[in-house]
């Protein structure tokens, strides 16, 4: 059965989640009826660490020391996690229990973001100008589950940066409110800002052939990023972004971009800790245009052109390393920042193939 989210307000820590995470985790959990006699903790092992409640009937627990308790759903005590306590040995349901699993990971995630988007621990103001445009807070936009839902802060850029880096990010973002139509990056100029769209939907194009029309490659959405390429690579615009609809877009200048989401992103490997890696699983991924891949590759190296990375990201597997290179590090740069944002577990080649001459 699915969450009712009146049944989270009596479960600690979830009750102290902002009501927008509630409602969110409410879609993400279900309630399990176990049988009497079964010990729910043995239900359902999987990989992830799991929390889990007590909603209905009583449980057994016994402990380590040979003591047993009873708890009971409804209870104070069944507020609280069964698992939070090391000492138990094992649960035994002494009637039909209906329980709740939380993915572990998952709720910490949230509490994080909720801890760090709260009154005492992210900037309380942006400066007047910038407030009085976007009428909101970094703790609002923090707030914003359609901008960082959970499974954005599970697998996406903000899973991997330090805590103080998202609170300087947000601290030193500035909020525009662009038109339908309004260009907001263009084709070949240098790349100046890193962008997530909070409301409306942008267009990105590109000119391949100048003696024909640019061609659509994509529509961005609300929680969407875009204009990372160039500041990852220190290249100029591959693409034309322009506004579908009215908006809001959060932006990002490239020093700061630089210092706080490329440098702790991107990691960086000399060829001699590349081969260890590449020893223990990881896989070459050579980003350079197919023509350069066939006149000098690394032995065993995949090819997916950086222009073509995001077409990729479906057909990549999340538990394999993967290895990035270009003649000098900028092109794998960049598709590895794009990587990262996906969830990948991605290096990058310490100034890429020329180091190797």
């Amino acid at each position: 059965m699915a969450v009712d989210q009146s049944v989270l307000e009596r479960l600690e820590p979830i009750a102290k989640l902002s009501a927008a995470r509630k409602q969110e985790l409410a879609g993400l959990c279900y309630i399990e009826k176990v049988n009497k006699n079964i010990d729910p903790m043995r239900m359902n092992i999987t990989k992830a660490s799991q929390v889990l409640y007590v909603l209905k009937g009583d449980l057994g627990l016994n402990f380590i020391n040979g003591h047993k308790l009873i708890l009971r759903g409804g209870s104070p005590a069944a507020r609280h996690p069964v698992n939070n306590d090391r000492n138990i040995k094992a649960t035994i349901a002494l009637t039909d229990i209906e329980i709740m699993r939380i993915d572990m990971d998952l709720l910490d995630i949230m509490l994080t973001w909720d801890q760090l988007s709260n009154n005492e621990g992210v900037p309380k103001q942006l400066d007047a100008h910038q407030s009085s445009q976007a009428g909101r807070t970094p703790a609002d936009w923090m707030h914003d589950t359609s901008i960082f839902s959970v499974s954005k802060l599970q697998t996406g850029v903000f899973s991997q940066l330090p805590a103080a880096n998202i609170e300087a990010m947000f601290e030193r973002m500035t909020h525009i409110a662009p038109v339908a139509g309004q260009v907001i990056i263009q084709q070949g100029a240098e790349g100046d800002y890193y962008y997530l769209i909070q409301r409306g939907t942008v267009v990105v194009t590109k000119v391949v052939d100048f003696s024909q029309p640019a061609v659509v490659i994509a529509e961005l959405n609300e929680g969407c990023a875009f204009g990372e390429e160039a500041l990852a690579s220190d290249n100029k615009r591959n693409a034309t972004v322009t506004m579908k609809t009215d908006g809001e877009l959060l932006r990002l200048n490239k020093e700061d971009f630089v210092a706080l989401l490329k440098a702790p992103l991107i990691k960086q490997l000399s060829w001699a800790e590349a081969i260890e890696k590449i020893k223990a699983g990881a896989v070459w991924v050579d980003v350079r245009l197919p023509s350069e891949y066939q006149f000098d590759p690394i032995q065993d190296a995949i090819n997916l052109p950086l222009n073509e990375i995001r077409q990729w990201l479906i057909s990549l597997d999340k538990s394999i390393p993967y290895i990035m290179y270009c003649q000098t590090g900028r092109r794998s740069s960049a598709a590895a920042f794009i990587l990262a944002q996906a969830g990948f577990n991605v290096y990058v080649l310490t100034n890429g193939t020329r180091s190797l001459t």
